[in-house]
């Protein structure tokens, strides 16, 4: 009689941490751990979380009146004095007046800046040329620069459009250059290798690895551009959010200031998500993405 075998155990590795957790059980130990995704509805209940404690607090410093009127009026106050500068139409017409300047002089920056940019960290020719006088002219303050605008330009929307082209061109083009210089050289020998030619390595592969960190740099740059468009709106300014906020501080309208301050951080945090959209949209490959 035959002796049977011995049937083979199949041995299971034990499963990592965390791999046997469903989503239903992500715990906040997930939460902590760095670069862990987390869900949507979870994102959201942060979000709401931070939104609600600001509004409460700022409820109890207001309503309580632990806050003069003066220095910080109440969200109801604050809410009255927007519903009364809509109705007006004054609200429209400097919020108008500051995307046109912002939009236009960022624009401009970035249509000069990242191909500058990304010559100069490609090819130290352009970098020898460029780069001196860009980082002399990157530390000079911009609102230094604003009585000689306004002397060259004059006073209006193309002196305020070059102020934020100034004040974003500039730390632009250098922040693109290092994306650019950080490509790794072994990536492009490799395309080199597989017999790719000059013109198809700029264009398949030392492009597809810059984009990611040029979109990175371009959010970046239109928080910057808020305040330059601001400081050249309180300097010398017959409209815009700015000179709607410098208005309003000389009478004492601290509820209008809130409102041209909310105003500016929506429209930021607006065009915060657009970027993020377009990131994930345009750039797949990314691992932001």
């Amino acid at each position: 009689m035959k002796e049977r075998a011995p049937a083979q155990s199949a041995v299971t590795p034990a499963p990592r941490e965390g791999q046997t957790r469903g989503r239903a059980s992500f715990g906040l130990q997930d939460a902590l751990r760095p670069h862990e995704p987390i869900g949507r509805s979870a994102y959201l209940g942060g979000v709401s979380t931070t939104v609600l404690l600001i509004m409460l607090s700022w409820s109890v410093l207001t309503y309580g009146g632990l806050v003069p009127q003066l220095f910080l009026p109440a969200p109801t106050d604050v809410i009255r004095a927007a519903a009364a500068l809509l109705r007006e139409g004054s609200l429209q017409i400097h919020t108008m007046a500051s995307l046109t300047v912002i939009l236009t002089g960022w624009a401009l920056a970035v249509l000069i800046a990242v191909p500058l940019g990304i010559l100069m960290g490609t090819l130290k020719l352009v970098e020898a040329l460029v780069e001196p006088i860009i980082n002399f002219v990157r530390y000079l303050p911009v609102s230094a620069l604003i009585p000689l605008l306004i002397l060259y330009i004059g006073i209006g929307t193309a002196e305020k459009v070059a102020v934020v082209f100034i004040g974003t061109f500039f730390q632009l083009v250098l922040l693109v250059s290092d994306v650019s210089a950080n490509v790794s050289k072994d990536l492009l020998d490799s395309a080199y290798t597989l017999g790719a030619k000059r013109r198809t390595v700029l264009s398949r592969v030392l492009l597809p690895a810059t984009l990611p960190g040029v979109m990175d740099n371009l959010r970046i740059t239109m928080g910057w551009a808020w305040t330059y468009l601001v400081v050249a709106e309180l300097v010398a300014s017959d409209r815009g959010l700015g000179y709607m906020i410098l208005d309003s501080m000389r009478g004492l309208f601290t509820d209008r200031i809130f409102v041209g301050l909310l105003t500016i951080g929506l429209l930021g945090l607006m065009f915060d998500q657009i970027f993020k959209w377009l990131h994930r949209t345009l750039l797949p490959w990314s691992p932001r993405a």
